[in-house]
């Protein structure tokens, strides 16, 4: 169930679990594959539904932008390439028919790059009750009788959604049933309790009633009965105190919260959560999700140009949102939003509302919003516009990212921390480099960057970045399902970007998917050595398509890749040329890649460097000495990285790639 806070982080996506974030990319077949991030990276909102937000064998969104023609995130445009925006979501529960789940279930299986274990019906049932209850009222609750019954019909609704298309959804409207007839009761006890809270005065504050969340968090334990209650005071506390305006607010609130929908229409909704339930099974870094909700399956802050989104942190109330940080003005801190582009947001599930925050002003038009703000009675209705208005992008700034200068020998050591593999990451890299470089510091001696907690990102920006230090350098064999396998060259950019000296890449057990193939191409072709411990382990990559059913949008491993001398990464990551016990503790051994359930299969490429002998093969440079002079650095790891490097001199880092040796014995 997602519940909680709406908080700006990764969408994906994360990077998504062999995926690393997700990005924006367009619904076509063929645009090139995201990685993710490992389960467990940082993730917004939802707790179970959208997978990342800690806990295995949930993912995290996926993480490169889709590229297609389509219009989707990511498409060409020649007026301007942020001119994709989301739809306005329309309020209603995610629903599918039998046919359109069945046919999202089938294309989702037969798109893997592996063939799908099969689906446990208890994990299907859980996943199921988590996926269909926004608030903690319809299956999460623990006087609810739909995870019952789901976990009663489990094995009917897995071979519903496996089975022919002549197959009747008859578990998905037993399910329904059941949910029609409790939905039913807890509108009941709402509305007696709104009426109360409308006609008398309540101890309930007004303010409180309208700010104060009472949706619960990844565990709920507050029954269904008690949460209905609740809401009915909360809302009729705000109908009281506003008067008329507040009625069409306070009827949206019930509307979402109690859908006025038959053990058809139910089933469908059954349907839409075993869908998503299904997909995350079979792809702990899949994902499925309706064009109203489409945003929560992209980390759009790793796009190049993310879309805008009106405010960072919101929390959902009763009868609205309330923006917590980072408005766009005129709306403040505070406010309660009660609508926005003509949607009410009370009731509203999770990804909607953060599909609302980026599609109000996609159109680059303004947005109405009608907001209670604090200490009024009267609704206030702003017009919201984009924070920036089209036009010439700004200048960039010479290091977007955060670079350390340190002293190292005759000269100085460029830590670049890289957080996450953004799509620009080859243009951004390229822009610090450059500007330490023309520095008048002194000279540099060599560049290392920091891929620690890295957890992936745009195989696109990975393939960039690397062009900056293997030009032209055939780099990942990506097999898809039917044995076809691709390969992509690093790009050759200008002279003046390549950096031709030293170069290595420091890495721990959170480093993954895209961060591991900087690191792991660097070192297979012996052009840096990675120091550091043992990655992650994702050696997967995700595309984004349209459904064929043309409901929404799936995110899908569809390529296992390998570094360029074929060596696997999934399930087994990359063992650092120079192994070095770092500070922070290690994450557990369960935090990886192998131990994810129905994680995609290890896989051993084929040798795609340039014929043995050539020249391409072996590109050292070897660190200079450093004499004992590195340091002082803001990070106690990174000098001791550094001395590990320049400690022994080429001899040192020769040592093979994945070859564990430890600087320090």
């Amino acid at each position: 169930m997602r519940l909680g806070q709406l908080e700006r982080g990764a969408l994906l996506v994360g990077a998504v679990a062999c995926m690393g974030g997700a990005y924006l990319a367009l619904r076509a077949p063929g645009h090139a594959p995201d990685l993710a991030r490992p389960a467990g990276s940082a993730e917004a909102a939802p707790s179970a539904r959208s997978p990342a937000v800690g806990e295995p064998p949930r993912a995290s969104p996926g993480d490169s932008p889709r590229h297609g023609t389509d219009g989707g995130p990511g498409a060409d445009s020649d007026e301007d390439e942020r001119a994709y925006s989301f739809r306005v979501p329309s309020g209603e529960p995610a629903s599918l028919t039998c046919d359109a789940a069945r046919a999202i279930v089938n294309q989702a299986r037969t798109s893997l790059a592996y063939d799908p274990e099969p689906v446990e019906v208890s994990a299907l049932a859980a996943g199921t009750a988590d996926w269909l209850d926004p608030h903690g009222l319809w299956s999460a609750a623990p006087d609810a009788p739909v995870a019952a019954a789901l976990a009663h019909h489990g094995a009917a609704l897995v071979h519903e959604l496996e089975g022919p298309s002549v197959a009747d959804c008859a578990a998905a409207r037993e399910v329904g049933a059941v949910l029609m007839a409790w939905v039913g009761d807890l509108e009941k006890r709402f509305d007696g309790e709104r009426a109360a809270a409308f006609t008398r005065a309540s101890d309930l504050n007004f303010q409180r009633a309208a700010d104060d969340s009472i949706f619960e968090g990844d565990s709920v334990t507050r029954s269904g009965k008690e949460l209905a209650v609740l809401l009915g005071r909360h809302v009729g506390a705000v109908e009281r105190a506003i008067g008329p305006a507040a009625a069409p607010y306070a009827n949206a609130a019930r509307g979402r919260f109690f859908p006025a929908l038959d053990a058809e229409g139910w089933a469908k909704v059954v349907l839409a959560a075993a869908v998503r339930s299904y997909v995350q099974i079979i792809d702990p870094h899949g994902a499925w999700a309706p064009f109203d909700e489409e945003a929560s399956v992209y980390e759009v802050d790793l796009e190049s140009h993310p879309p805008e989104r009106l405010w960072d942190k919101a929390t959902r109330t009763a009868i609205g949102v309330r923006i917590d940080t980072q408005p766009t003005a005129p709306l403040r801190e505070g406010d309660v939003l009660l609508s926005l582009a003509g949607v009410p947001t009370a009731g509203l599930p999770l990804e909607q509302i953060e599909q609302l925050g980026y599609a109000a002003t996609g159109s680059r038009a303004p947005a109405t919003a009608v907001v209670l703000r604090a200490g009024e009675t009267a609704l206030r209705t702003l017009s919201v516009a984009p924070r920036d208005e089209p036009g010439p992008e700004p200048p960039q700034a010479p290091e977007d990212l955060e670079v350390e200068r340190i002293a190292y020998g005759a000269g100085d050591a460029v830590v670049v921390r890289i957080q996450d593999v953004r799509d620009d990451l080859g243009d951004e890299l390229a822009r610090a480099l450059l500007h330490q470089r023309q520095s008048d510091a002194r000279p540099l001696q060599g560049v290392v960057l920091d891929l620690r907690g890295n957890g992936g990102g745009s195989t696109e920006g990975a393939i960039a970045a690397l062009g900056l230090f293997l030009p032209g350098a055939p780099l990942f064999p990506m097999k898809r399902r039917d044995g076809t396998i691709e390969t992509d060259r690093a790009p050759e950019p200008p002279n003046v970007d390549r950096w031709t000296g030293a170069i290595a890449t420091l890495v721990d057990g959170e480093t993954a998917s895209a961060a591991e193939m900087i690191a792991g191409a660097l070192a297979v072709y012996r052009r840096g050595p990675s120091v550091g411990a043992l990655t992650y382990g994702k050696g997967c990559a995700q595309e984004y398509v349209d459904d064929d059913a043309h409901t929404g949008v799936l995110r899908l491993t569809t390529l296992l890749y390998a570094l360029p001398d074929g060596a696997p990464v999934q399930r087994i990551g990359l063992a650092p040329t120079l192994l070095l016990s770092l500070s922070a503790p290690p994450p557990s051994p369960l935090e990886r890649e192998a131990t994810l359930p129905h994680a995609p299969p290890t896989w051993r490429g084929p040798d795609v460097r340039e014929p043995a002998g050539s020249s391409a093969t072996d590109l050292s440079v070897a660190w200079p000495a450093h004499g004992g002079g590195v340091g002082p650095c803001k990070d106690p790891d990174v000098c001791r990285a550094l001395r590990a490097l320049g400690g022994a001199g080429s001899k040192r880092i020769s040592a093979k790639p994945h070859e564990r040796t430890d600087p320090e014995k």
